[in-house]
């Protein structure tokens, strides 16, 4: 599994929203000048994040973008999965019912399942609170 550029993106922009909303409105442009991300490439990430209403947008020039929630209720697994769809190791294990016609003989399932686990409990742990304290988040 190898993370994205958008999906790291997605977590540096939901930080800076997280940082610096203070109930207003935080604009793209400003998002884009902090995080030295180009303006379009963020307009494409915020496209995901509001639809899956982890954002909500404000038209007109005091218009932009701000959290649904708290900080504390979002968590990493959940923003990354807007952006990156599903975090399966291997493909088997996208479905809820595994389609692999070896899935029954497979020496490997048990490794990649227990991986994939172990990921989505870890970034499922991590809330975008923590990542705006990020002296919390570590081994």
């Amino acid at each position: 599994m190898k993370i994205s550029s958008k999906g790291r993106y997605a977590l540096r922009m939901m930080i800076d929203i997280a940082e610096h909303s203070n109930e207003a409105w935080v604009a793209i442009k400003d998002i884009s000048k902090r995080q030295e991300i180009s303006t379009k490439y963020l307009e494409q990430i915020v496209t995901h994040l509001t639809r899956s209403k982890l954002l909500k947008s404000g038209r007109g020039p005091q218009g932009g973008y701000m959290l649904t929630r708290a900080p504390e209720q979002y968590t990493a697994g959940e923003i990354l999965r807007a952006i990156e769809g599903d975090l399966a190791p291997v493909a088997c294990l996208v479905d809820e019912v595994n389609q692999c016609e070896r899935a029954k003989i497979c020496k490997t399932i048990g490794f990649w399942t227990g991986l994939y686990k172990a990921v989505d409990n870890y970034i499922d742990s991590v809330t975008l609170k923590d990542l705006v304290n990020q002296g919390r988040v570590g081994g």
